[in-house]
């Protein structure tokens, strides 16, 4: 599967960007889905996953209460509505897919090696 991030960009503190992850190359219900973000000098993180059926999702802490993962398996779309930015938040931001077993409420993968794919980044700068 490849996938496609956009909706990266500039924003003061405060502000919203939402970044869209567009999959081509396979079923999308077939993947559990993240964004994970490397801001300057950092490793890479895990921001949010959700599962293949949507039900369950992960965030770290440092994005809860303002972050949204959601997807539409049917569109092959997965969305990141980000609010209350921060300056903090400034990063490149990934997609990523890992293969999923079909259980209706199983879990995101919160590892990095559960994922087998990924976008090529969108960069989002947040000012203060």
């Amino acid at each position: 599967v490849q996938l496609q991030a956009s909706g990266g960009g500039s924003v003061q503190a405060g502000g919203s960007l939402r970044l869209s992850c567009a999959a081509s190359g396979g079923t999308l219900g077939n993947y559990v889905m993240a964004w994970f973000r490397r801001a300057p000098g950092k490793e890479r993180e895990l921001v949010t996953a959700i599962s293949w059926s949507g039900v369950n999702t992960y965030y770290a802490d440092s994005v809860k209460g303002r972050f949204t993962i959601s997807r539409d398996n049917t569109k092959k779309l997965v969305y990141l509505q980000m609010n209350s930015l921060k300056p903090e938040d400034t990063a490149v931001y990934y997609c990523a897919a890992g293969r999923s077993g079909s259980y209706y409420l199983s879990q995101p993968h919160l590892s990095e090696d559960g994922y087998n794919y990924w976008g090529q980044g969108t960069l989002v700068t947040v000012s203060s």
